[in-house]
């Protein structure tokens, strides 16, 4: 149930990969905030995914990403919304309203400020995190300042960082690590590139790079290939499927509609 509840949780589906030991950082210099040329996301862009759990419509899940009207230490924002939510008899027993926000920098493509607001199954969290990418130091909200790598993401944020990443000339084997701040710790998010595949969903069959994430077994999955996330092979790099086999039954999230995508999604 739990696995259920971090997939409702929109870019909970990261926290798959963060169940390693926190590694010691190396922290960096970020006075001269960085500018990535980027061509797989814009304001506008709505993605919308429905959750299964076995045969059953469990939830749904949104992520919406916008351009801020005000600037954030003289910088231009995008603000990006994920809300998921559950569904049918899971709505019922186990209800769920998640929130997540963050304002990423448009040409740096790093986290200023990141909000969760979740409930679920009556358990409420309410995080506020400000980052100062310019001193390499965290906000908690708490009165609590905590050091951090370079341009270190939030939970939604690394959704968009990941799609700024090139893939095309990557090998079997090869493993991209982003730098999270999770529950005010920051953890080492690892996926492994297992090649390219050809997959069908509900709107058509696509192209796509096929991605394990590196987490500790014995948990919730058996095996690292338990959980599999496929990538368009396109400018866009949006995740179409997210398949996890549980100890108990088996997720897929899976893209259900989108618009307002940089580029068309080609079908096979």
């Amino acid at each position: 149930m739990k696995a259920l509840i971090v997939i409702l949780g929109v870019l909970g589906l990261s926290s798959f990969v963060l169940m390693q030991e926190n590694q010691s950082l190396s922290l960096g210099s970020a006075t001269a905030l960085r500018k990535i040329e980027q061509r797989s996301f814009r304001e506008g862009e709505v993605l919308d995914y429905v959750i299964h759990y076995g045969f059953i419509d469990a939830g749904t899940a949104r992520l919406e990403l916008k351009k801020e009207d005000g600037k954030i230490n003289g910088r231009e924002v995008l603000h990006s919304v994920g809300t998921g939510r559950s569904l049918g008899a899971f709505d019922w027993f186990f209800k769920v309203r998640d929130k997540y926000e963050t304002y990423i920098d448009e040409e740096g493509i790093f986290p200023h400020l990141f909000k969760r607001d979740v409930d679920e199954g009556g358990y409420t969290i309410n995080q506020e995190y400000k980052f100062y990418q310019h001193k390499n130091v965290i906000d908690n909200g708490k009165e609590k300042v905590t050091d951090a790598p370079s341009y270190v993401q939030d939970m939604l944020s690394s959704f968009y960082y990941a799609r700024t990443l090139d893939y095309s000339n990557a090998k079997k084997g090869d493993v991209f690590t982003i730098y999270s701040y999770v529950d005010e710790k920051v953890y080492p998010i690892k996926i492994k590139y297992k090649g390219v595949k050809t997959i069908g969903i509900r709107t058509g069959k696509y192209k796509c790079y096929l991605f394990n994430p590196v987490v500790q077994t014995g948990r919730i999955f058996k095996h690292e290939e338990d959980c599999n996330f496929y990538i368009t092979c396109d400018q866009n790099k949006i995740p179409l499927l997210i398949e996890a086999k549980l100890m108990v039954g088996s997720i897929r999230m899976e893209l259900s509609g989108y618009k307002g995508l940089i580029e068309r999604l080609d079908k096979i």
